[in-house]
């Protein structure tokens, strides 16, 4: 529940806040101006999960590195056993995108598509805490019993990102992309039927 937790907290992120500005001193030591502190990029990373914004600049150039420093935090938490998000062949094709004539166009579909995911897991959460707030938990060996196809429907959305990402591959068969858009569709919908039989567990008497 960690995640659910994390995400809850990043949508109550107030908004209408300024981002916190954190300089990158020669050192590489970061430090938040708002808080007067020196800070790592775990304590960043815990500041995205919190919707609190951020953004870093060079100390001495004034250049803005938060880019940077996020794709830090990616690899920092990524190098964390059982911390993995991205698949190696993910990955792969990202960095295969790098240089090629679509290289404007991923961005705007990584948006997407993870603004889509994020979409879905928020369905998914609301109907989870409906249905265990409903029930008054589900007793078990030390706590709450695993919410039925949580796990299998997040495994379901990574193939389904993957495969997306893989009509876009530069050394992929464009004769074959009907065909994959079709599967892709195929799998959505399996996706929010689904989710609507989620929707429809009620807690038993």
């Amino acid at each position: 529940m960690a995640g659910s937790t994390a995400t809850t907290n990043a949508q109550a992120g107030d908004a209408t806040m300024p981002p916190v500005v954190v300089k990158k001193y020669a050192n590489r030591r970061l430090y938040n101006t708002e808080a007067s502190t020196y800070v790592t990029l775990d304590d960043l990373a815990k500041m995205v999960r919190n919707g609190r914004d951020f953004v870093v600049y060079d100390a001495k150039s004034g250049d803005d590195i938060t880019r940077s420093v996020l794709t830090q935090i990616i690899v920092e938490e990524e190098s964390k056993g059982g911390q993995n998000l991205l698949p190696t062949a993910f990955l792969r094709q990202l960095i295969g995108y790098y240089g090629d004539n679509l290289q404007g166009l991923v961005p705007r579909y990584l948006e997407f598509a993870m603004a889509s995911f994020g979409r879905q897991q928020d369905q998914m959460r609301r109907t989870m805490e409906n249905t265990m707030g409903g029930m008054g938990g589900i007793g078990g060996m030390g706590g709450l019993l695993p919410f039925p196809n949580m796990e299998e429907l997040g495994k379901q959305n990574m193939a389904m990102m993957e495969r997306a990402m893989s009509l876009f591959a530069p050394f992929g068969r464009r004769d074959d992309a009907p065909a994959d858009v079709d599967a892709l569709k195929a799998e959505v919908e399996t996706l929010r039927r689904e989710l609507a039989s989620l929707k429809d567990v009620r807690p038993r008497s």
